[in-house]
């Protein structure tokens, strides 16, 4: 029988969620499965993987072929390389202790390159966080200013007429002087 690892779609339109299962090659996408190895989440930033490591090694060691997202999903977690690593040691080219520090070395790069582009999305977070602060502080300055504006020709139109007043009143002071 031949297996593959694939994804197995589920939750709402628009949302997908999968989880990494075995399954017969001629079973339906949805339907019948050997056994679920984890699940992969692509709604969270960075995606979230969630895999049984031991299984999943296991099954590529027994034969198991995994479809091309489920292959990247497995070499981002580390299953192939260590596949590869094993196959080394099968050979004789390796020791068990050499492919366990290459494998180590090669997960804390790796959880140092994952760490780092958590911190780079959170410091971009941050960043539009504080630029649309300013721009929204921009925004309310600029509407305080209108509203000044606005209410200051008010002010002025009474000047206006306090001035036209007196001009009218030195008009007819003037007018009685000349008269008298």
């Amino acid at each position: 029988m031949a297996t593959k690892i694939r994804l197995q779609r589920h939750g709402k339109k628009n949302r997908p969620f999968y989880y990494i299962v075995v399954a017969d090659a001629r079973a339906p996408r949805d339907g019948k499965f050997i056994e679920r190895l984890g699940s992969y989440n692509p709604n969270t930033n960075p995606a979230t993987v969630e895999l049984n490591f031991d299984k999943a090694v296991q099954w590529v060691a027994n034969g198991a072929q995994p479809t091309d997202t489920t292959r990247t999903l497995l070499s981002h977690k580390g299953v192939m390389y260590k596949h590869h690593l094993n196959g080394g040691i099968a050979k004789g080219a390796l020791t068990q202790e050499q492919a366990d520090e290459k494998f180590a070395a090669w997960l804390q790069s790796k959880e140092g390159k994952t760490q780092s582009h958590k911190a780079g999305l959170l410091t971009a977070k941050q960043e539009a966080k504080n630029a649309a602060l300013i721009e929204e502080t921009k925004k309310k300055e600029a509407m305080a200013a209108a509203i000044i504006v606005k209410n200051t020709p008010a002010v002025e139109e009474v000047a206006d007429e306090v001035t036209e007043t007196e001009a009218v009143s030195e008009t007819t002071e003037n007018a009685t002087e000349t008269a008298v």
